[in-house]
């Protein structure tokens, strides 16, 4: 694979990427393509902590973190988005959604956490009392009456049955027929990450042409068929973040300012690259 050299960049980049399968093909290849930096895998609602501690200096982070936090920049055109069903990202009811007093959130990501909020208020009427889900747990370690979990375990059918089970990504494009972001590269302005932008998109082509295999590797270790695990890197996700997912990312920085979740009239900056 070549090298791409890029001598502004700083030789000991941090860049930090989701540990979920959902960002695999976006970070196929990525030290090939960029060996002085350091890759960090991690949880997404860590990165964006570790993003704004200044511990990295790109990060794939959830998108509403950018909503809360002025000075960043939108640094590259992949991105983990859905455009229907995603399949990682389910809300578990164990009353009618418009019965949820207490609700359980994932503490993995922020970005889902607040799209539930937005959706219980808006389609529902309801803001319950909300707490937090340990990254680790499942369903069964808490009572509330909805349970929101994210990731790779969302992916498993719970040992239990409930009222109703929303596939958030699926409810988001129902109500407002625009596709959902739930994560972006994303640096602060002052960093220096002239060049990330074309290292990012050529890592996210790789690892799109890489699929297949990626899910065979990775199927086995999260308990998955190799079928389900394609279809979900090929059919549930997109990588792209063109016209129509920068109009999602708007409204739904829009509906979630409603509701006091993040900053009101927050600019999307986007840099070095321009989205079809």
């Amino acid at each position: 694979m070549t090298t791409l050299q890029y001598n502004s960049l700083p030789q000991q980049l941090q860049i930090g990427a989701v540990s979920y399968l959902n960002s695999r093909p976006l970070i196929e290849g990525l030290e090939d393509l960029l060996p002085s930096a350091n890759l960090v895998l991690d949880y997404p609602s860590r990165l964006a902590d570790s993003l704004s501690d200044g511990a990295l200096d790109v990060a794939l982070i959830p998108s509403v973190e950018y909503f809360r936090r002025p000075g960043y920049e939108v640094v590259s055109d992949a991105c983990v988005a859905a455009r229907g069903e995603v399949l990682s990202v389910k809300l578990y009811c164990r009353v009618h959604p418009g019965n949820i007093r207490r609700l359980a959130l994932d503490e993995g990501s922020r970005t889902s956490a607040a799209l539930t909020k937005v959706i219980l208020a808006d389609r529902y009427g309801v803001i319950p009392q909300t707490e937090p889900l340990k990254m680790e747990s499942t369903t069964r370690d808490s009572t509330a009456d909805a349970v929101l979990l994210i990731g790779d375990r969302a992916m498993h059918d719970p040992e239990e049955s409930f009222v109703e089970v929303m596939d958030l990504g699926q409810v988001w494009y129902d109500w407002t027929g625009l596709p959902f972001v739930f994560a972006m590269w994303v640096a602060r302005q002052e960093s220096n990450t002239d060049g990330i932008d074309e290292i990012l998109s050529r890592s996210r082509d790789l690892g799109l042409s890489r699929v297949a295999e990626i899910a065979a590797e990775e199927a086995p270790r999260l308990g998955l068929s190799q079928s389900v695990a394609l279809n979900y890197l090929t059919n549930n996700l997109h990588y792209h973040l063109t016209s129509a997912e920068r109009s999602g990312l708007k409204l739904f920085c829009e509906l979630a300012a409603q509701h006091n979740l993040v900053k009101p009239d927050v600019d999307i900056v986007f840099r070095d690259f321009v989205t079809a």
